[in-house]
This record gives structure tokens, C-alpha cells and sequence, in this order.
């Protein structure tokens, strides 16, 4: 059963996703060669408290971590570990927190140096149809018609969907109803409401689709050992429209990037 919220509860919402922002803005000033990701996970469990919330992930399922840190081949749910990043790896980095009785959600991959032109193109690519998808997610339309849009943008350049794993509603809850697919056909799916909140995140490959789970018993990778890319944003029905309550404009912020493209996706301008 799909959650609406008030206006006061998506209020409430946007400050636990802007906090993951900020957090993922804090490890963008940390990601070069030769740091670890566990060393990014203790600071982001303590940037994180020290903002009066707590890890959304951390103890949620049995998560050991506050950062889910996702490497290479790795597609999501990558424990941090203490192998060094390297010049030309790229990481998701996911991050949860509660605050005020509600979950944030929210995810980025970052390059760490200079990655090769392909990977670039995959991360480009997979970050846009994030918006593309984000466009569906209005009232008369359906789950399926955000996951179509992501499947065909990414599709034509080549890549391919992940099956498995998909976004999902977001509330008091880490997951809600509906599961948001990455694929599926237009017109199907459950109908959305005005005030739901989803969270959206594309889960792109560079080679195959297809998935394999790693011993530690979270870390999903790609079978075939290609790059994976992961972009996710909380996005909430307001007024018939998707409004965004995440942001990357502080990991932009601190990687010195311009950029416009969340703009049609807020009522009002974001202050930093």
C-alpha cells in the first residue's frame, strides 16, 4: 500500500535527505587515491550524529556500515573495506539517515582521478536518465512509465538495466510500496498518488545485466566484471509534479562543477 504524506511530513522528509546530501557532499572533499572506504564510512557515521540523526543503514537489515560503497563491478550494496582507492576507479557511494521519525535516501558515483572515456560516458549517461525517470514520476502516470523512460534512454546508448534491484517508496520506512523498477512498459504498474515519496535509482552496466552476490553476503556485482553505475535521488508527488528533496549541488559544490539540472524539479531555488 503506496504512503502518502502531508506537506509537514515531506517538510520533515527533506531535511533527512538533505543531510545525506550534505554528507555526500563531505566525502566528495575526502575521495582521492589511497583513502579507504571504511575511513569514509567512520567519518560519514560522524558527520552524520554530529547533525542530531542517526545512520540510516547502519544495523537496518544487519548493514554493519553507515556507507554503502560500491566499486568498480560492484552495482550497490558494497560494504567499505580497507583496500584503497585507486586512480581511475569509480565508487557509488549510498548513504541513509533518520531524522525526525523519517529516512533519506540518496546516491552517487564518483570518479576518483581520471577514469577512462567509457566508464565516463556510462556515469553520464546513467545520471541523465535519472532525470529522465524523475520526469515520469507525476500524477496520471504509473510506476512502470519511470522505469520504461530509464530502460529506453540507457538502452539506445548501448547499456543495460539491472533486473534485480530497484528503487522504492520511502517514509518511516526505508522501503515502502511501490517497487520502481529500472525497466518495465508504459502504462503498467500501480498509479501514483499526490504526496508519495519515492526514491528513484538507476542501476546501469556497462557490459551484461546480469548480477552475482559476493560471500560477504551484501556486495552485488556484475557477472561479467564491467563497470557499474548508481545515481539516486528522494523525490516527492507535490501538486501533480516530482519535487526533488535530495541534492548533489553540495558534492558539486565541492568538486567545483556547475551545473542546472535539477532545477525544474524545485518549487523554489535551493539555498546552500
Amino acid at each position: 500500500m503506496i504512503i502518502p504524506k502531508t506537506l509537514e511530513e515531506i517538510e520533515l522528509m527533506r531535511q533527512s535527505a538533505l543531510l545525506v546530501s550534505k554528507t555526500l557532499g563531505m566525502i566528495a572533499t575526502e575521495l582521492k587515491p589511497g583513502v579507504t572506504t571504511l575511513e569514509l564510512d567512520a567519518k560519514a557515521e560522524e558527520f552524520i550524529r554530529d547533525h542530531g540523526a542517526v545512520p540510516g543503514f547502519k544495523g537496518l537489515y544487519g548493514c554493519p556500515s553507515t556507507l554503502l560503497t560500491s566499486v568498480n563491478e560492484q552495482i550497490v550494496h558494497g560494504l567499505p573495506t580497507d583496500r584503497p582507492l585507486q586512480e581511475g576507479d569509480i565508487v557509488s557511494v549510498d548513504c541513509g539517515t533518520v531524522m525526525n521519525g523519517f529516512y533519506g535516501d540518496h546516491a552517487y558515483t564518483f570518479e576518483i582521478g581520471e577514469v577512462d572515456p567509457a566508464t565516463k560516458r556510462l556515469l553520464q549517461i546513467t545520471k541523465e536518465s535519472l532525470y529522465v525517470g524523475i520526469k515520469e514520476f507525476r500524477l496520471g502516470n504509473r510506476v512502470e512509465d519511470v522505469g520504461s523512460a530509464i530502460q529506453r534512454y540507457c538502452e539506445k546508448e548501448g547499456y543495460t538495466v539491472v533486473r534485480e534491484l530497484v528503487g522504492h517508496g520511502l517514509g518511516r520506512k526505508m522501503h515502502e510500496s511501490p517497487e520502481m523498477p529500472n525497466y518495465g512498459k508504459p502504462g503498467k504498474g500501480k498509479k501514483f498518488v499526490e504526496g508519495q515519496v519515492v526514491a528513484i535509482e538507476p542501476m546501469i552496466n556497462l557490459g551484461k545485466r546480469n548480477i552475482v552476490q559476493l560471500n560477504d553476503g551484501w556486495t552485488i556485482s556484475t557477472r561479467d566484471g564491467k563497470p557499474s553505475a548508481h545515481f539516486e535521488h528522494d523525490v516527492a508527488l507535490v501538486n501533480g509534479k516530482p519535487e526533488l528533496l535530495s541534492t548533489f549541488q553540495y558534492i558539486y559544490q565541492a568538486l567545483g562543477i556547475v551545473s542546472n539540472e535539477e532545477d525544474e524539479f524545485r518549487a523554489k531555488p535551493l539555498v546552500l
